[in-house]
């Protein structure tokens, strides 16, 4: 069984989406330290394409005396209106898209139901877009599965809660990855190549690294087969 893992993103890209595809189970790795910038820092941001670059949308979350909260654990700051900016922004951006009609619905009610955790909003939106995205993978998460330890450790673990004796990780994974540790184990590593597809945006140059929804927008039913193209895995 292969097995691949990531935090909960919000609105994830497309390389997201492209590691989950060559999956048996994509576990959400939940119960980590929640990051608000840097390497990992998508959890409660990501960027869509406008007629002016690639502007942030960012969930505001409760962070004060917080510092060492997990992801499950974060709340949402409701006391500032992202949903209302967030729609408008998404409405403006990709209204005229050939698409757009056929997801709006999902997205507008999104937008208009009040989420108190961060997790709760990010899943919802992951599995919707890996149903419209064609992927048949099994689901679970990290907080489910009782796993213990961090980094490579973790990830073994949730291997073998699982029953997995494959992993796929990413770019990053070069950072945790010590393979004859995870040989001892008689888990197998498969590194992904992700190269990032070119598609039909509604603005040129065309800009990489944004929502997945601006491929779903733009390229609708195509867009599975634009993911499974995108790259290797090796």
């Amino acid at each position: 069984m292969i097995a691949t893992g990531h935090q909960p993103n919000y609105l994830p890209y497309v390389g997201f989406f492209h590691k989950i595809t060559r999956c048996d189970i994509f576990i959400l790795v939940d119960t980590v330290q929640f990051v608000k910038r840097g390497t990992f820092g998508w959890i409660n941001r990501n960027r869509i394409r406008t007629a002016a670059g690639r502007p942030w949308l960012t969930v505001p979350v409760l962070t004060s005396g917080k510092y060492h909260q997990t992801i499950i654990e974060t709340q949402i700051d409701n006391s500032r209106p992202w949903r209302r900016k967030h729609w408008q922004s998404i409405l403006r951006a990709y209204e005229k898209t050939p698409y757009f009609k056929h997801y709006k619905i999902f997205f507008e009610d999104i937008y208009q139901r009040e989420w108190q955790n961060l997790v709760d909003l990010n899943e919802v939106i992951i599995r919707y877009l890996i149903e419209q995205f064609n992927i048949k993978v099994l689901i679970t998460k990290t907080s489910l599965l009782n796993v213990q330890g961090q980094k490579a450790d973790l990830i073994i673990d949730l291997c073998k809660k699982v029953g997995a004796d494959t992993y796929i990780h990413g770019r990053h994974g070069r950072d945790y990855i010590d393979e004859s540790k995870f040989a001892e184990h008689n888990v197998k590593c498969i590194r992904q190549e992700f190269k990032h597809p070119e598609y039909k945006q509604s603005y040129e140059p065309f800009m990489p690294d944004l929502s997945a929804i601006d491929l779903l927008f733009n390229c609708g039913p195509e867009s599975a087969e634009i993911i499974k193209q995108a790259g290797n895995f090796s």
